[in-house]
């Protein structure tokens, strides 16, 4: 018999409906993806704010945070980014049930990977957001410096330049952060949210 026979999934006392209820917005995964520098986690936080001003619970993942703890035993090779991404899935899972609108802000280069976090969760509970601005423009910002060293060898498996990103097949909604401000990029996050009646509107 293995470990897994052995445990058996307790269930909590407080239901995710009623979270739900008590904030007045369906708890879910805003998943950001777009290349580094494209202004994923600065767009999720401009929303996360936004969120919490209206009095949503809210909480943003970051790649770069959760890598400084949860993920730092994980490298860059495509099976540690799987791996990554399929950590945070589970974390942003127990978000949603905890009724939180979680923002996730990571590259997670791979379609199937972001689909199998898609998967964890009920209908209409994973919202997937590119954040979509070119690689010649990420590579113009280079806010930490990465795309340099990535030229210069540095950095050996870096997205858009020497491991591949893959571009959302449907995602729900697009966000191009080269023609839009920040704060222009979060209200199309909100109002997308608000269209689909994910949360009320103010």
């Amino acid at each position: 018999m293995s470990e897994n026979q052995n445990i058996v999934w307790h269930q909590a006392s407080v239901s995710k409906q009623e979270r739900e209820k008590a904030t007045g917005n369906k708890s879910l995964v805003l998943w950001f993806t777009g290349l580094s520098g494209s202004g994923k986690s600065t767009v999720a936080n401009v929303v996360s704010r936004k969120l919490f001003e209206a009095g949503k619970n809210t909480y943003v993942l970051d790649g770069d945070n959760v890598r400084h703890g949860l993920n730092k035993d994980l490298g860059f090779s495509d099976e540690d980014r799987t791996e990554n991404i399929r950590r945070i899935g589970e974390v942003a899972k127990l978000f949603v049930d905890a009724g939180h609108i979680v923002s996730t802000a990571f590259i997670s280069p791979f379609q199937a990977d972001r689909d199998q976090v898609r998967g964890l969760l009920e209908e209409g509970e994973f919202m997937e957001v590119f954040v979509k601005a070119s690689l010649a423009v990420c590579e113009e910002r280079d806010p930490k410096g990465l795309y340099k060293k990535a030229r210069s060898g540095e950095i050996p498996e870096f997205t858009g330049i020497t491991s591949p990103y893959e571009e959302p097949a449907a995602p729900e909604l697009v966000v191009d952060t080269e023609n839009n401000s920040i704060e222009e990029a979060a209200d199309l996050v909100i109002q997308e949210l608000e269209k689909r009646n994910l949360i009320r509107s103010q």
